[in-house]
C-alpha cells in the first residue's frame, strides 16, 4: 500500500470533546501523549501501539482506551493497514459528568485494560460518529459525556489520591486564562496571580483535577491551534508566531511529541 491511500479527519464538535477518523498503512504515529483520554475502536483491519511499557494490538471491533499523559505510538499490525475512530475527551467534562464537585473531589477513573470488547463503548463511538464529519447535537453531545463517564467508571477505579486542598474555582480560573493567553509567554508568576496560589500547590491540584501539568495543558492549546491553522493551509512560519511558538522548530517538535507525526505530514494527510 502506499501513503496516499492514508488520511485523517478530524473535528471539535463542543468544547473539550474531537473526534477523529483515519487510516494508515504501515507507520503512523511516533511516541506522543494526549492531555485528553482517548476512547475509541478499531473499524477494519488491526493496529499496533506500546503503551504503558507493553505491546498491544487492536484489531477490528475492540475497544481501545488512552489516558491522559500516557506515551504511546501507532503502526498497523497487518498488511492492509487499519482504520480507526477515536474520541478525545477533557478529563475535566468526565469528572464533572462523574461529580458535580469536579474530578477533584473524587478523582479520575483509571482502567488497566488499554484494549478490550466493549459492547457499551462501542455502541457510544457509532452515534458519536452517526454524522461525522457533521454537527453533533448539544443533546447529544451530553448524552456522549455522560455515558463515556459512565463507561470509564465501570471499567474503572478511581486513582488514589489525596483530597484535593485548592478551591475548583480556582483551578478553573487558570485553565481559562491558559485557554484565552496561550498565544503569548506565560510563566508561573502569571498562574500564582490568576490561581492566587503558589506555584507547587497548583501544580499538584491542576494535575488532579485536569490529568495533565499546566504546562502540558498550555502546550496543548498551542498545537491544537496550530493544527487548525495548518489545516487551513497557513504557511508553517506564520503558524509558529501565531501560536506562541518561538519559532518553526519549537513548533515541529512539540506537534510532534503532541500528535505522533511532523507538522508537514499531518499537513499532507488533511490535505487529501
Amino acid at each position: 500500500m502506499v501513503e496516499n491511500q492514508d488520511f485523517l479527519l478530524t473535528d471539535c464538535p463542543m468544547p473539550g470533546l474531537e473526534r477523529l477518523e483515519a487510516r494508515f498503512h504501515g507507520h503512523a504515529y511516533d511516541p506522543h501523549r494526549h492531555e485528553t483520554y482517548a476512547i475509541g475502536i478499531t473499524c477494519d483491519g488491526a493496529q499496533a501501539f506500546r503503551y504503558r511499557g507493553a505491546a498491544q494490538v487492536s484489531r477490528a471491533g475492540q475497544i481501545m482506551v488512552l489516558h491522559p499523559d500516557e506515551p504511546h505510538d501507532g503502526h498497523a499490525a497487518v498488511p492492509d493497514g487499519f482504520s480507526y475512530r477515536m474520541i478525545y475527551v477533557d478529563p475535566a467534562l468526565i469528572g464533572q459528568a462523574l461529580d458535580q464537585e469536579g474530578a477533584g473531589a473524587r478523582g479520575l477513573p483509571f482502567v488497566p485494560d488499554a484494549v478490550s470488547r466493549d459492547r457499551a463503548m462501542a455502541a457510544l463511538i457509532g452515534e458519536a460518529f452517526a454524522d461525522f464529519p457533521g454537527k453533533l447535537d448539544p443533546l447529544a453531545g451530553d448524552a456522549l459525556l455522560a455515558g463515556l463517564a459512565d463507561a470509564l467508571a465501570r471499567r474503572g477505579q478511581p486513582e488514589r489520591r489525596r483530597p484535593a486542598q485548592v478551591p475548583q474555582r480556582a483551578l478553573l480560573r487558570v485553565r481559562d486564562f491558559l485557554d484565552a493567553e496561550f498565544a503569548r509567554p506565560i510563566d508561573s508568576a502569571d498562574l500564582e496571580a490568576v490561581a492566587d496560589l503558589d506555584r507547587f500547590s497548583l501544580a499538584r491540584a491542576f494535575r488532579r483535577s485536569f490529568g495533565t501539568a499546566p504546562h502540558r495543558y498550555l502546550v496543548a492549546r498551542r498545537v491544537t491551534a496550530a493544527r487548525s491553522l495548518i489545516a487551513e493551509g497557513t504557511p508553517l512560519a506564520e503558524v509558529a508566531g501565531a501560536c506562541g511558538f518561538t519559532d518553526q522548530s519549537h513548533l515541529n517538535r512539540h506537534f510532534k511529541a503532541h500528535f505522533g507525526m511532523t507538522p508537514g505530514r499531518y499537513a499532507r494527510l488533511v490535505a487529501r
